[in-house]
């Protein structure tokens, strides 16, 4: 088990440069704007002091996008689910379908790496099929067959990935954070599916794309309720996954969302193996509102009556740009939330 005390979760706001080449570049033109933007964010933050840097997921439209593009047998189609916000506001959004089988033809985000970041980030498996669960391709007879082949993608990918010096690998589950929601859960059974099932479904699916994961490799599940623009898919409790998913999942820690109540309490952290980790996502990046470095020592010392505080290290709940149009925060906010990670970290262990 490693863990970085500060941690992060990977995507960071593009800055509006390049959102402009986005949409106005291709190419090596756009590839050149890319490559200017990771280098500042990459010294953004060494400046904060963090260890853990990502390019901020500055080569993707969100944060599955690329995974998706670059698959054979995948497209896009319109998600079953939406999101919504605290005023019940809603906004739907699209999701992966399978066209065809599913393999590995490029690498998908090898050119990600070679500017001082050693973490790459990976949707989940069930990213490809949840959304869509009552039509999720038409390729597959059964479900498992559908992500035997595609856990030989992930295998693929994290090897190259490996040779090319990545040391650690974040996969972005939101599947079995919507089956902690008890409005989800109904919801999927009134389309005749079985929730528990499904999250069975998806621990299997992750297990088999970390399967013979290379040594030297760190791999940890971010378990996401769902970021975009400050809105979300889910709420509710670890509780009614806790047992089998961090027991289950063959990863090294579990990175968990715990900004708000909608997240729970952590009695749920008492189902962690010892073998395993926990990075606490304390910090809010939906808002501006910079939270005290006192709240952070006091919520990770209550974490610590279900899990010794040696295994657990704190971040932002999520990314602040899962997709290109980020939170409603700014850059500055997100400059002070990364920085609050490495100094509360320092506060909490001293190192």
């Amino acid at each position: 088990m490693t863990l970085f005390r500060a941690d992060h979760i990977g995507s960071l706001l593009r800055p509006k440069k390049l959102r402009e080449a986005f949409r106005a570049l291709s190419g090596e033109a756009l590839r050149a704007a890319q490559d200017e933007a990771v280098r500042d964010v990459v010294n953004l933050q060494r400046d904060c002091g963090l260890q853990v840097i990502t390019d901020g997921e500055f080569r993707r439209i969100s944060y599955w996008e690329k995974f998706v593009r670059l698959t054979k047998g995948l497209e896009v189609r319109d998600s079953v689910f939406t999101f919504h916000d605290a005023d019940g506001h809603e906004s739907k959004f699209t999701a992966p379908y399978v066209t065809g089988k599913v393999s590995r033809s490029q690498p998908i985000t090898l050119d990600e790496l070679g500017f001082g970041n050693t973490k790459i980030t990976m949707p989940a498996p069930s990213t490809m099929h949840f959304y869509r669960f009552t039509d999720w391709g038409s390729a597959y007879d059964r479900a498992e067959a559908f992500f035997k082949d595609l856990g030989k993608v992930y295998q693929a990918e994290m090897a190259d990935l490996a040779k090319a010096g990545c040391t650690y690998v974040q996969i972005d589950e939101v599947a079995v954070a919507i089956l902690c929601d008890p409005a989800a859960r109904e919801k999927v059974k009134a389309q005749g599916e079985d929730p528990d099932r499904l999250v069975d479904l998806y621990i299997d699916a992750i297990n088999e794309a970390v399967q013979g994961r290379p040594a030297g490799m760190s791999v940890g599940v971010h378990v996401c309720r769902g970021n975009y623009k400050g809105m979300y898919l889910s709420e509710g409790g670890y509780d009614s996954v806790a047992e089998k998913f961090f027991s289950r999942t063959n990863v090294d820690h579990f990175l968990l969302e715990f900004d708000t109540p909608r997240a729970g309490g952590f009695a749920p952290l008492r189902f962690v193996p010892k073998s395993k980790g926990v990075v606490l996502g304390l910090i809010s990046s939906k808002t501006p509102q910079l939270e005290s470095k006192d709240l952070l020592k006091r919520r990770t010392e209550e974490a610590a009556a279900y899990l010794s505080l040696e295994r657990l290290a704190i971040s932002p709940q999520c990314g602040f740009a899962s997709t290109m149009g980020g939170n409603p925060v700014t850059e500055a906010d997100e400059r002070a939330k990364l920085k609050l990670c490495v100094d509360a970290a320092r506060s909490i262990w001293g190192n």
